[in-house]
């Protein structure tokens, strides 16, 4: 095997195992799950992560993800903890404690106060018969029969297992508080994912004499200069009652001149596209897009009445970074 087939076979094995030790939680999911999201729903104060070494680096992940959905949390680093850090913990918190062995001494050590201040622990471990296993209220088993290293010692498919699990902690206390897709941009206010979860449709499209209209017993000649006017490439077409019936894109324009040829000629009502796409003024911007791509570049946004109130062009919602 020379070199190249030897470091795709690697990377593969450490794929498929680390696959592997995440597939095989599915199985091990029952009531003590229910009960380790039940705990940290209750929570009156916060969650405090804390795990060791490689575990700890994947306790700062879950600590964010979890802070990220709604769930107040933070990781406590247990060697800082044993040194004054512990003071940060109340009674009415809940710990989750990461520890692939269950004998890890740092978290061992910080073990005592959070009995005395009667904090509930839940730990995610491979060891279900350890020290820190028979103390904890609630043992979520994460444990894997290989690690993906392939001397079987550096954390690689316990610490994937453990952030999966830790996921699908966070994942089931969202889907249980309802967290909508506002609450989550609230609190990722910078950044393309506020911008995707939270940017409306009703922010960003074109409103008043801005929104291209006209008649549908319009000429071809005014829809053409409407379209020209207000520069998206489209216009709406309303009945004599101003309600929506119709929009003329350019595509229509084109495939009307070669199938009919004398387009000047016609009426708007001719040559329109009936029952246009439309988006409501609340629906989330990434939505309109996920509409838009690939079929039409704009879509029509009626008000009670089926009247054209605004329209959202593609070029809105790229340049506001939903993408």
């Amino acid at each position: 095997m020379n070199e190249r087939e030897r470091l795709l076979a690697m990377a593969d094995r450490v794929l498929r195992l680390e696959a592997e030790s995440i597939a095989a939680l599915r199985g091990r999911l029952d009531d003590r799950f229910v009960e380790a999201v039940d705990l940290l729903r209750r929570c009156r104060g916060r969650v405090i992560v804390t795990g060791m070494g490689k575990s700890g680096l994947i306790g700062r992940k879950i600590a964010a993800t979890l802070a990220s959905t709604g769930t107040p949390a933070y990781f406590l680093h247990p060697a800082e903890g044993v040194h004054g850090d512990i003071g940060m913990m109340a009674r009415e918190d809940v710990v989750l404690a990461l520890s692939n062995s269950g004998e890890t001494d740092e978290v061992l050590a910080v073990l005592p106060a959070i009995k005395r201040l009667g904090v509930s622990l839940i730990l995610l471990t491979g060891g279900a018969d350890s020290t820190l296993a028979g103390q904890a209220d609630v043992v979520l088993d994460v444990g894997v029969s290989e690690e993906a290293c392939p001397m079987n010692l550096a954390p690689t498919s316990s610490t994937t297992a453990a952030l999966a699990m830790g996921d699908a902690l966070a994942m089931a206390l969202l889907d249980l508080r309802g967290v909508r897709a506002e609450d989550y941009a609230a609190l990722h206010p910078r950044g393309s994912l506020g911008w995707k979860a939270l940017g409306k449709v009703g922010d960003l499209m074109r409103t008043g004499e801005a929104v291209p209209v006209v008649r549908e017993s319009a000429s071809m000649k005014e829809a053409i200069e409407e379209m020209s006017a207000k520069s998206l490439g489209m216009t709406t077409v309303v009945d004599e009652a101003g309600r929506l019936v119709g929009v003329i894109t350019d595509g229509d324009l084109r495939r009307h001149q070669l199938a009919h040829g004398d387009l000047l000629d016609r009426r708007a009502s001719e040559c329109m596209t009936a029952n246009p796409k439309r988006i409501g003024a609340n629906e989330l911007a990434a939505r309109a897009l996920a509409l838009m791509e690939g079929v039409v570049t704009s879509l029509v946004i009626e008000d009670g009445m089926g009247r054209p109130a605004g329209v959202i062009h593609i070029h809105d919602i790229l340049r506001a970074k939903i993408i």
